[in-house]
């Protein structure tokens, strides 16, 4: 069931929930409705159990909390977070818990993975109808909505382009709620302008795809996008290139720390560039983010010179550099 369908059409909810797809602003808003008609507010203390997957374990935790009966209430809820961080033994304990939830108890699992994920299978996809399964992943019409609805719980108004912009854009749905949340201080309409000066989450979404074409080891697809934006803006196309890939090797940076993590609103990244993190290290990460940083430097100064081919030369030096550092591994 998508997202929306679970919010307008209210369905039964039993004993299992599983909330899949990748959005994880959805996914809150998923768990914060589920919660809210199942427990009133004064039974939430008594009657509701959070647990991180860093909590999970052998899932023991989970079962205890699952087969306790409710508190003064028709039901309990037993939330488990960021399953898809599990390892594959936790899986299966959490699994086989699952599958003996008892009547008036609902265990709700946020599994964010692609649908058509192998490894692992997400957790809606083994239990097909057994379960309530609300989809996150957000088409065209998904964003469009939850970009009105934000801006209407905000009281704040914004031009066409604007909607259309984070509509289009690549950037998860919880890095637009913070944008739009930042930008609708002004008190004033939001313009297109306003969003490109000011946006963390609203770079050009081919500049995004070349620093994720470009970890990943795609190194030729990276390239042809960096021609494409060069092509259609030579003094422009340097800066948000190698910012979005400086953001990129940041995020490796993190994942390659020990105990390291992406951000909440990253998440669905997390299973593509942990074992990446993995291979490259934490100092080869670092010595990439910096490089492109200090490409963005050079360009911004002035050291870089003042003809485009310099910047294009910059970022297709800088590009070979991280792509060999990604090759090459820890040591």
């Amino acid at each position: 069931m998508k997202f929306y369908d679970f919010l307008d059409k209210a369905p039964a909810i039993g004993r299992l929930v599983i909330v899949e797809g990748t959005e994880q602003a959805l996914a809150q808003r998923a768990l914060d409705r589920l919660i809210e008609r199942l427990l009133p507010p004064e039974m939430r203390d008594l009657n509701l159990v959070r647990v991180d997957a860093d909590g999970v374990g052998d899932a023991a935790c989970v079962r205890e909390a699952v087969q306790a009966m409710p508190f003064l209430a028709q039901h309990r809820v037993v939330v488990v977070n960021e399953a898809q961080t599990l390892r594959a033994q936790e899986r299966r304990d959490l699994w086989e818990v699952a599958q003996s939830v008892p009547e008036g108890n609902t265990l709700a699992i946020v599994d964010l993975l692609p649908a058509r994920s192998q490894r692992p299978r997400p957790f809606g996809a083994i239990a097909g109808r057994a379960a309530l399964r609300i989809d996150t992943t957000a088409n065209v019409e998904t964003r469009r909505r939850f970009v009105l609805e934000t801006l209407q719980q905000l009281e704040a108004s914004a031009a066409p382009a604007v909607v259309s912009a984070l509509t289009e854009s690549v950037a998860d749905l919880a890095a637009v709620r913070n944008d739009l949340e930042k930008l609708a201080l002004s008190g004033k309409k939001i313009t297109l302008a306003d969003l490109e000066r000011e946006s963390l989450s609203a770079p050009d979404p081919k500049a995004y795809r070349y620093a994720s074409a470009l970890v990943e080891g795609k190194t030729a697809q990276a390239l042809d996008i960096v021609g494409e934006l060069f092509a259609l803006d030579p003094r422009g196309a340097a800066v948000p290139l190698l910012s979005a890939l400086a953001a990129e090797y940041a995020l490796l940076w993190d994942l390659a720390r020990p105990g390291g993590r992406v951000p909440a609103r990253l998440q669905w990244r997390e299973r593509i560039l942990r074992p990446i993190a993995r291979r490259v290290g934490e100092a080869r990460a670092r010595n990439a983010y910096e490089r492109a940083v200090r490409g963005v430097e050079a360009i911004v100064t002035g050291r870089a010179g003042s003809d485009p081919d310099d910047y294009r030369t910059l970022v297709e030096r800088i590009s070979a550099e991280c792509t060999a550092l990604s090759k090459t591994g820890s040591r």
